[in-house]
């Protein structure tokens, strides 16, 4: 839930806050490590685009020690000048304890193909 309030707010700070200090983010731009670079990564990515409704859902959650990896699914409204696009996708993280919670230290996104239009295979 915390992350979806982040993103839904745009608040890259907020976002990494939920990392380990050494996790990676992985996107299909690229791979991101340390706390720092996936904020940055978060605030160019609200700079260029501006989600609204964002909405993560786990399908699986599965406990190993003081381990857990999670996937799911993801959604969201995206704002742009040339308007609202809606993008979705999957995603996995494996999550440690850090003191009285849980932080991400992998997260893993990709995005779901948008369908081509006739006029982009030509």
């Amino acid at each position: 839930m915390k992350e979806d309030e982040a993103f839904n707010k745009n608040d890259a700070a907020a976002l990494a806050a939920l990392f380990t200090e050494d996790a990676v983010y992985v996107v299909p731009e690229g791979l991101f490590s340390g706390r720092q670079a996936i904020e940055k990564r978060y605030a160019d990515v609200f700079e260029r685009w501006h989600p609204t409704n964002f909405i993560g859902q786990a399908d699986q959650l599965n406990a190993i020690g003081n381990e857990a990896w999670a996937v799911g699914e993801w959604w969201s409204t995206l704002q742009s000048q040339t308007g609202p696009k809606f993008a979705r996708g999957y995603w996995s993280a494996i999550y440690v304890r850090e003191g009285n919670g849980w932080k991400i230290r992998m997260l893993t996104v990709s995005e779901h193909p948008r369908p081509v239009s006739p006029a982009e295979t030509k």
